[in-house]
């Protein structure tokens, strides 16, 4: 399956419609993002060395991401910005800003693996 920017954007909103109170105010979607970033950040310390509370999950990693991809995509909506558009322009700044900054691998460098 294939999901673009405005496929996601899209499903977020068809979903946030169906209720009367619509996507939250604006504050309340930051402090949602700064909640999704820490849940990101205790699953990685877990997985690099801290022990999980009593009863407490591990957690998952990937779910935690695309929690956070869907509260980016709410702010977005919310604000009528597209996300495409927005990586694009982020991709050539960085493209642009970082092309000398890294050491590029040689043809015959293996690729890395995460």
């Amino acid at each position: 399956m294939s999901l673009t920017f405005e496929d996601a954007s899209a499903r977020v909103d068809a979903y946030i419609s169906q209720f009367r109170e619509g996507y939250f105010p604006p504050l309340l979607m930051l402090a949602r993002l700064t909640e999704e970033t820490g849940e990101i950040a205790r699953v990685i310390a877990h997985a690099n060395g801290k022990t999980p509370k009593p009863g407490e999950d591990a957690g998952d990693l990937e779910m935690e991401l695309a929690d956070l991809l869907f509260v980016t995509i709410c702010m977005a909506n919310e604000r009528g910005l597209n996300l495409e558009r927005g990586f694009e322009r982020m991709m050539a700044k960085i493209e642009k800003r970082d092309a000398t900054r890294w050491t590029l691998k040689d043809a015959s460098e293996p690729e890395a693996t995460p």
